[in-house]
């Protein structure tokens, strides 16, 4: 079997094989890569995903697994959610912004035409999700994404706004993109790029606990405004933090404890494997968890902004105006935040 050119002239009674476009493949069989357990929730796991919201799904993502999904990629976010979270719906959920493969935590996920759109024009710009109805615009204001990182370093400041712009440029083999800190003088187009960040405690075992979050939804945004605008990349970034990892030395070193004046210790639980992934191992995973999200009650406002009303349903006036979730961190994080938590805030 060979691929034919263009420009080929076919024969009489050569046999021809053509793909299935992706269009036309059904997703049960794009997806056979899922493991069937996964298919196949009970009644009560659906009854209760039914009962806690009918416009949106919010979910923990674990690292190192995509969020969108291609054809050699089968087992991504939005394929498990479209084969296994679907229900009574005609479609599967929609992702309403994305995470990194090596990153984790909060997934959020419409459940609904509507509600995809008005979350994605929240996440996009929040000016273009406003209308008409006051209660829904407060929510949208309050709406915010919360990161926990561990750094290498500490910035110099405890807390602060990083006002960078970014830039996409392709390396030197063509293909691969990576994500700059824009230059007045570049000829690339730029991107505004604006994070908040926190220190949550002293630097220990030359690391430290930073809490993010984005005022801007930019690719690569927190982990570029980490390495190139505070200079302290983030655990596990060899794509942005590759020389600090190269020179980074991770042997339990003599940090000082700010209470008692003492050498600390790091905690090392008996019986605790501290070598996968964890900040004590060869090659550490990417340190960076969405660990909190504030969003609007999609499911209360939907009727007023498809109708344009500044009115309520008297039904559902008494639902909160927005909701929050809270994730909690993967094990290699939760291993690095137990040998390291002494003194956080």
């Amino acid at each position: 079997m060979r691929k034919i050119r263009p420009n080929e002239v076919m024969k009489r009674g050569v046999r021809v094989h053509v793909p299935v476009s992706i269009a036309e493949t059904r997703i049960s069989k794009r997806y056979d890569a899922i493991p069937s357990g996964t298919l196949y929730p009970n009644a009560d796991e659906i009854k209760y995903l039914q009962r806690l919201d009918s416009a949106i799904i919010v979910l923990n993502k674990p690292p190192k697994l995509p969020v969108k999904g291609n054809l050699p990629v089968h087992n991504s976010m939005d394929a498990l959610a479209a084969a296994a979270l679907s229900y009574d719906y005609d479609e599967g959920p929609k992702l309403v912004h994305r995470l990194d493969r090596e990153s984790s935590g909060i997934l959020l996920l419409g459940r609904t035409k509507d509600s995809v759109s008005h979350l994605q024009w929240l996440f996009s710009n929040i000016n273009n999700a406003k209308s008409s109805c006051k209660a829904w615009n407060d929510a949208c204001e309050a709406t915010y994404q919360r990161y926990w990182a561990l750094v290498i370093g500490t910035p110099k400041e405890k807390e602060g706004i990083i006002h960078a712009p970014l830039s996409k440029v392709l390396l030197n083999d063509g293909k691969t993109e990576r994500v700059i800190l824009a230059h007045h003088s570049s000829v690339e187009p730029r991107q505004e790029a604006v994070t908040e960040y926190r220190v949550l405690g002293p630097k220990i075992n030359g690391c430290s606990w930073v809490e993010l979050r984005p005022l801007t939804y930019r690719k690569h945004q927190l982990r570029v405004h980490c390495a190139e605008a505070l200079g302290t990349p983030i655990v596990g970034d060899y794509k942005y933090g590759w020389f600090v990892h190269s020179r980074w030395k991770q042997m339990p070193r003599v940090d000082i404890e700010p209470t008692t004046g003492k050498p600390y210790k790091l905690r090392r639980p008996e019986g605790l494997d501290v070598q996968k992934g964890s900040v004590l191992s060869k090659v550490p995973l990417l340190h960076l968890h969405c660990r909190e999200l504030v969003l609007p009650n999609i499911a209360k406002f939907l009727h007023v902004l498809k109708n344009s009303s500044e009115e309520l349903h008297t039904s559902l006036r008494e639902q909160p105006d927005v909701l929050r979730f809270v994730a909690t961190m993967p094990s290699h994080m939760r291993i690095s935040w137990n040998l390291m938590s002494s003194y956080l805030v």
